[in-house]
């Protein structure tokens, strides 16, 4: 975690006193995030360990950005089989799929004997906070995926930013969107590992740095389903560790969550659509909110992809009634 403006001393102290300062001065420039901000219960005490420092351009979002340029060689090759739209987007979590959710979809466009990739850049900003994510992911002979995706979480109320590398492998199982009746379906992992963990996570609470999620996605394409357009599906169940999605740290007990996106294709490269994420119950005292988004991406040429998305993340931490926007930019091989 880094403070651009202070000191590491006193981290918690100086979250409490600026929230309640706020609250009893509404006519504070930050009185609209203590409104914002629950102050019910007591927040946890503990932070025992030292914070972090380092300089602003510490390992930057961008940096997958220069690893796919060093591997166009290889993805030169690559990525003609498969028919435009089914390598997906790119999820905020690396991995082909929506915004907020993976597809049992692969990067890319790779068939057999062929490999394929994609590379994104995604910003997303609500009321206190903002995320930075920048990824690729590999995929080989339309069966396996490799990804990885670098995020950066700025809390603005507390001047702090959290990073988070994501590592994940997915392989296609059966099915193949969308040639075949059955849904494609795909096994996945991820490894997270929060580098900031010392700061906000471990006060919150949280036990650990990194964990693991497993997750089994569906994905199928209904033909001319709805008004003569074709209607994209998606269900995924996730088994994690995780507190907000990792960025809060991890805890010691698994739990079962649902996932899902629905969208409409209005034209061939035009989906309008829809996405839910349950999420755990969360951290002592700290609930987590489900999240949900609503979403448009537009394929203007098969191998690019733009997608906004209005979201809605309830409450996240002590911030309450997280909305905003989410813009995502993707090319693909």
């Amino acid at each position: 975690m880094r403070l651009r403006q202070s000191s590491n001393e006193g981290l918690w102290e100086r979250l409490m006193v600026r929230t309640r300062s706020r609250i009893a001065d509404p006519e504070s420039a930050c009185a609209p995030c203590s409104r914002r901000m629950r102050t019910t219960e007591p927040l946890p005490q503990r932070l025992d360990v030292p914070l972090r420092r380092s300089p602003r351009n510490r390992n930057p979002a961008w940096l997958p950005l220069l690893v796919l340029l060093s591997c166009a060689p290889v993805l030169a090759v690559a990525g003609n089989a498969r028919i435009g739209v089914t390598g997906g987007a790119s999820s905020f979590e690396g991995t082909s799929g929506g915004g907020l959710v993976p597809w049992a979809t692969l990067g890319g466009y790779a068939g057999e004997g062929e490999a394929g990739g994609s590379v994104f850049l995604t910003r997303a900003r609500v009321d206190d906070l903002d995320l930075t994510v920048a990824g690729l992911a590999l995929a080989w002979e339309d069966r396996v995926e490799l990804s990885f995706a670098r995020q950066e979480l700025e809390v603005r109320p507390l001047d702090t930013e959290i990073h988070q590398d994501l590592v994940g492998l997915k392989v296609r199982l059966a099915g193949r969107l969308p040639y075949t009746r059955l849904p494609q379906i795909s096994a996945g992992v991820q490894y997270r590992r929060n580098r900031d963990f010392d700061g906000i996570p471990a006060a919150l609470g949280a036990r650990r740095e990194d964990g693991v999620d497993y997750y089994l996605a569906a994905s199928r394409l209904f033909f001319a389903a709805l008004a003569g357009r074709n209607v994209f599906t998606n269900l995924v169940l996730r088994s994690t560790r995780a507190h907000e999605t990792g960025l809060m740290g991890f805890g010691s007990e698994r739990e079962l969550l649902l996932e899902g996106s629905v969208a409409l294709f209005a034209t061939d490269d035009l989906a309008i659509g829809a996405e839910y994420r349950q999420k755990p119950a969360g951290l002592a005292g700290v609930d987590e909110s489900d999240w949900s988004s609503l979403f448009v991406a537009w394929f203007p040429v098969r191998h690019l992809s733009i997608t906004l998305a209005r979201l809605d993340l309830g409450d996240v931490v002590r911030f309450e009634d997280q909305k905003g926007w989410y813009l995502s930019l993707e090319a693909s091989l």
